[in-house]
């Protein structure tokens, strides 16, 4: 990768987890009146966890520190349930579990602490430190897991798109919920992938053996098959009778690295992403087709903020944390070049407004909004750089 503009974003990525680092972990953003207000400068589960990966891999012992001082704050105020919180104010003793919940904070901060592990040496293994939090965060997982289909099942507006209607098994937490089966050596591994690709990608052949197996998936799919034409893309998600057809560029792009998706099924995903996608210039936003207001998906709630609109935060807005996921997807399917075209787009979306790192971007304009300062849009550029240069696997 020869760019000055990436290494320049490296570089800045660096300071800015530094600066926004504490002595209880790391801040969802960088301090400021707006941010103190809105709960930015909290350590939020999802943040730093996405964010440590980047940390990690980075070498630096500031970043490390701070990563596992984040892990840390999250199991000291986990529930009694296994529970990992939505976020925490050490500070203050205060802990937040969301409305509805928050299932992918357990996940990230499970995956976080393998990659810890893994990539923090010679720091101390946090799983042997934190082996009972962990055990607890598994056992209220598996409790969230259906009988039959060994997916995670979820209420509305309780992952990180926290004013998205996604209910029932949800393609991205259940790609997450794949990868930490695999990491932590789970049961059922196998099973929560084929019933993965068979629900979230249903125009394939379904073998009866899977639905003698799982009789009420038949009735799940077949509705599906009748109402939708073909594509190559996994559903966002599958609820009874309804179902996500806005194209989560995000979750596709977990499912890809998270090995959910087969080599040959991933490739068909990307080739048909990339010749729907438009505006090359600007990173991959982290959905094609957002929910219009007179959808039947469509929630009051969503104006919250007035700022789900379509095309907007997460109905269809550029986030560049997610659009280094995708970067990273390319790179794994073998696209070289489009993922480091895709590297210097976010490289130059962060660097908008002299390096502010905006939450999100118009996907029309690239117009930068929402809070400045974001980490996890640099822990994720961090992990993302080193992921093409081949320092880092997932």
């Amino acid at each position: 990768m020869k760019s000055n503009i990436i290494d320049e974003c490296y570089r800045k990525s660096i300071e800015l987890v530094i600066k926004n680092s504490t002595e209880y972990g790391l801040m969802a953003s960088s301090t400021g009146s707006r941010a103190i207000k809105r709960n930015y400068t909290s350590v939020f589960a999802r943040d730093a966890a996405i964010s440590s990966l980047g940390m990690v891999i980075s070498g630096n012992r500031k970043l490390i520190k701070t990563a596992e001082k984040s892990f840390i704050s999250l199991a000291d105020f986990q529930a009694g349930n296994g529970q990992i919180p939505n976020l925490v104010k050490p500070e203050i003793n205060k802990s937040d579990f969301w409305y509805l919940g928050c299932l992918d904070a357990t996940l990230w901060w499970l995956i976080g602490i393998k990659f810890f592990d893994k990539y923090a040496k010679p720091e101390k293994l946090l799983g042997k430190r934190l082996s009972k939090n962990i055990a607890g965060a598994i056992n209220w997982l598996e409790a969230q897991e259906h009988p039959k289909l060994y997916l995670l099942v979820q209420n509305e507006a309780s992952d990180w798109a926290d004013i998205m209607p996604r209910s029932g098994f949800v393609l991205y937490s259940n790609c997450l919920w794949y990868w930490v089966k695999k990491l932590y050596g789970l049961n059922n591994v196998k099973d929560t992938r084929q019933s993965a690709n068979y629900l979230f990608y249903p125009w394939q052949k379904v073998p009866e053996q899977f639905y003698k197996k799982v009789y009420r998936a038949k009735k799940l799919i077949s509705l599906i098959k009748s109402s939708e034409k073909k594509e190559d893309y996994f559903l966002s998600f599958v609820n009874y009778s309804f179902w996500g057809e806005d194209v989560d560029i995000f979750a596709n792009s977990l499912a890809i690295l998270s090995g959910l998706a087969g080599a040959k099924k991933a490739g068909k995903v990307l080739k048909n992403l990339l010749k729907l996608r438009r505006k090359k210039m600007l990173p991959m936003s982290v959905l094609f087709k957002p929910i219009a207001e007179n959808s039947k998906l469509w929630r009051k709630y969503m104006l919250s903020h007035k700022q789900n609109y379509p095309y907007q935060y997460h109905n269809g807005g550029i986030w560049p944390f997610a659009s280094a996921f995708w970067a990273m997807a390319l790179a794994r399917a073998g696209k070289k070049n489009e993922a480091e075209d895709e590297l210097k787009a976010i490289a130059m979306a962060n660097s908008k407004n002299n390096w502010q790192f905006n939450e999100w971007l118009s996907p029309k304009t690239g117009q930068p909004m929402g809070m400045s300062g974001q980490s996890w849009n640099a822990g994720m550029f961090i992990l993302a750089y080193e992921f093409l240069r081949g320092k880092v696997r997932i």
